[in-house]
């Protein structure tokens, strides 16, 4: 669904330099994780003699980290932050670059040259105070009380001088992020779309929620262990809470779920009677097996690989969740994958060259990668997961929403199993639409790739806002 990134923050660090001179100041580079990503180091010397070194990601979050270690020796640097698992160490190469290596889990290589500014990221519809109307930090735990949620609330002001006898209500939209540890605004490469959806609506006369998702900001709880069930139950608290406040109208309470939050939104309202309304936005619309088939080709072909390479991924991923999901135990499995590389190899040797399936010990690799990835709580649930019976089950009024353009959940395929699964359901009004031009970000796109998400300046098409608030006029 949504790509999950091991995110590079920044850190601070300070260590005695006999070279400082020639490290003070601004380093850029950039790495490849699936998306290109700036780095930045900036060194300073303070008035002890000691360097400063601040390393951030201008493309993904503003905050600092603090290191535990950094040294120089001739001209070489190390720095290592062992909380966040990070270190980076490098070799000046002439004045103005270094050459390293940047190791978070894996080793990366990274270049550095020297900079005189670094330009920062513009997000233009990113909301900023003062707002017209109510904003109000929230927190609330479920049933059990094992978890506490932090939130921001949105609601319209009152215009000044306003009569009544009773305070009014406002119908309510919970937001539901995508896949991975999202905060409140599901924020991405410094993105904000549920701040930019929080704002839209509440300006249109809504109440909305934003939540942190368990583990993540002002949350409690394992984010880790949990599958898309705890989130679902995560999501009924919200409301719950929600139905104990005086400005809601509890009669009109609806979810807005984006990508996994699409899947969640209907698990949700299949078992309550007391939601009005979901806005499915690029939620799945068919087995989660075929929409991870579809999405790894379709994210490879868009990353310039070969319809050969890209058709090999789709198949190899298959085979691989297949071998997962019909044993139980993970050595097994893993033997299976194994065997089933080794069997395809000679009719595909030149592909499997290409990709570095070529040798025993290269294909142990990638099966013990496989097993290690598929068999996470999260993902073993989330792998079999079918959306249609729960599509089918609901009562309440459906939007759903995809971009044309979507390379992770594919917008023909998802739609029309969306549409069959609505017409079995019990819901009298829904409406599904696919939105050209837009990715799986609902942002106006030109490569149409993930990691184009980051270089775009468009955090949610207006066009997009619109739909939803029209809609969203009709369920007041």
């Amino acid at each position: 669904m949504k790509l999950i990134i091991t995110f590079l923050l920044s850190f601070t660090i300070a260590a005695t330099f006999a070279q400082q001179n020639k490290f003070t100041g601004i380093w850029e580079g950039k790495i490849n994780v699936g998306v290109s990503l700036r780095l930045v180091f900036q060194f300073s010397q303070n008035e002890d003699k000691t360097l400063t070194a601040v390393l951030r990601s201008p493309d993904q979050s503003p905050k600092p980290l603090l290191a535990d270690t950094a040294w120089i020796s001739g001209d070489s640097i190390y720095t290592t932050s062992k909380k966040f698992g990070i270190s980076f160490s490098g070799a000046l190469t002439g004045d103005s670059s270094i050459n390293g290596t940047i190791v978070q889990g894996v080793p990366i290589p990274l270049q550095l040259k020297k900079v005189s500014s670094v330009a920062e990221a513009k997000r233009p519809q990113t909301p900023l105070p003062p707002f017209p109307y109510n904003s109000k930090d929230v927190e609330y735990t479920n049933a059990d009380k094992s978890v506490s949620f932090g939130g921001t609330l949105t609601w319209p002001q009152v215009p000044a001088g306003t009569n009544y006898i009773k305070a009014p209500t406002y119908p309510v939209a919970l937001l539901i992020t995508g896949s991975g540890a999202q905060d409140r605004d599901e924020n991405i490469f410094m993105h904000k779309p549920f701040a930019v959806i929080a704002d839209y609506l509440t300006k249109r006369g809504f109440a909305v929620l934003r939540v942190d998702d368990r583990g993540v900001g002002k949350s409690t709880g394992n984010f880790a262990t949990a599958t898309t069930q705890d989130f679902a139950n995560d999501v009924e608290a919200g409301i719950n809470y929600l139905k104990t406040l005086p400005q809601i109208d509890t009669f009109h309470i609806g979810m807005i779920g984006h990508s996994e939050g699409g899947m969640i939104a209907p698990i949700v309202a299949s078992r309550r009677k007391d939601i009005k309304f979901i806005v499915l936005l690029a939620g799945p619309g068919v087995p989660i097996k075929q929409l991870m088939s579809e999405q790894i080709y379709a994210s490879s072909k868009a990353e310039g690989n070969s319809e050969e390479v890209s058709k090999l991924g789709s198949k190899l991923y298959l085979e691989a969740l297949t071998a997962v999901q019909s044993n139980t135990d993970t050595a097994v499995a893993r033997q299976k994958i194994v065997e089933q590389l080794s069997k395809s190899y000679p009719e595909n040797k030149k592909l499997y060259d290409s990709l570095e399936l070529n040798t025993p010990g290269n294909q142990n690799k990638y099966a013990s990668g496989r097993i290690q990835s598929l068999t996470a709580p999260w993902y073993k649930y989330f792998s079999s997961f079918d959306p249609t019976p729960y599509l089918q089950k609901l009562s309440c009024d459906v939007l759903a929403l995809n971009g044309e353009k979507d390379i992770q959940v594919s917008a023909a395929s998802n739609l029309a199993g969306i549409r069959a699964a609505l017409k079995k359901s019990k819901s009298k009004k829904y409406d599904v639409k696919q939105l050209p031009g837009l990715n799986h970000l609902f942002q106006t796109c030109k490569k149409c790739s993930v990691a184009e998400y980051g270089e775009l300046e468009e955090t949610f098409s207006p066009e997009a806002l619109k739909i939803v608030g029209d809609w969203l006029e009709g369920e007041k």
